[in-house]
């Protein structure tokens, strides 16, 4: 065998690294990505699967799917299910506006069945067997109306005995309420700046909204952190700012009549400036 000389091999490599070369295509690199962003790739996950298959499918998965789901028109992008869409409003006004408007309804209730009760006939000491018909519906809708009218007394009853709330928030326009919170306000700031939370020596910064439930005494009876700031530590001593806080001032007679007990939704800033700021929030 005839042995190949060094121009020969080199030549013959030059020959196969061209070849390679020539099939190798080149393209716009701009274009290329184009290509990619026009073309996302999408995941589709069934957690079933038909027999049937779609007419015109819209996706690639991995199992056959025709029909299903809730969805009127087009594919879902997303397995979860639908958010609930939370429409804007107050709630604490709104639920103080309904509860007051069934106690007004109550108390008609109550009105007329006393006026049906006293327009029927005052009962008789004729024996059931000698009673009339009429006379007997009679006595059978005054035994309704009595035990109607015992059971809503009752229920009123049960909730005069209840501590009265009255809910504040922005949306509450009654000054001597308003005067009141901004010297609760003041009182929580001051007490949250002057002691600012901290942990290991390292001030703990957040947001937080929470209910403050106060007494007519001034006494703060209750907090409950209904949006946490993420941080556990901050949470608690927010709380502890609020209830060393008071007690604030004694309700006043305007304030006794609108309830026994105020209920606060207020919003805690610890800034970066190392002060608290509090405002009223509507609590959504």
């Amino acid at each position: 065998m005839k042995k190949l000389s060094t121009l020969q091999i080199a030549l013959g490599v030059s020959l196969a690294a061209h070849a390679v070369l020539l099939t190798v295509r080149f393209v716009d690199p701009q274009g290329f990505n184009r290509a990619f962003e026009n073309m996302p790739l999408e995941v589709i996950l069934v957690n079933s699967r038909s027999n049937e298959k779609p007419d015109e499918a819209q996706a690639i998965a991995q199992a056959s799917l025709a029909g299903g789901g809730e969805q009127e028109k087009g594919r879902a992008t997303s397995p979860l299910p639908p958010t609930l869409q939370v429409k804007p409003g107050n709630a604490t006004e709104d639920g103080q506006r309904k509860i007051e408007s069934l106690q007004e309804k109550q108390a008609q209730l109550l009105v007329q069945i006393k006026t049906a009760l006293a327009a029927l006939p005052p009962p008789t000491d004729i024996t059931p067997a000698a009673k009339s018909p009429e006379d007997a519906a009679q006595e059978e809708k005054r035994k309704q109306l009595s035990n109607l009218l015992a059971e809503i007394e009752k229920r009123v009853n049960e909730e005069n005995a209840r501590p009265k709330k009255r809910y504040i928030s922005p949306a509450t326009k009654e000054a001597v309420y308003a005067v009141y919170y901004d010297e609760l306000r003041r009182k929580i700031e001051q007490k949250g700046t002057t002691n600012f939370p901290e942990t290991a020596g390292k001030k703990l910064y957040g947001e937080l909204t929470m209910t403050m439930t106060v007494n007519f005494d001034g006494q703060v009876l209750d907090t409950e952190i209904i949006q946490t700031s993420g941080i556990a530590q901050l949470d608690r001593r927010a709380q502890s700012i609020a209830r060393s806080a008071g007690p604030f001032s004694r309700f006043n007679k305007a304030m006794r009549s609108g309830g026994d007990q105020i209920v606060l939704v207020s919003h805690f800033n610890f800034a970066r400036d190392d002060s608290l700021e509090t405002k009223l929030s509507s609590g959504n």
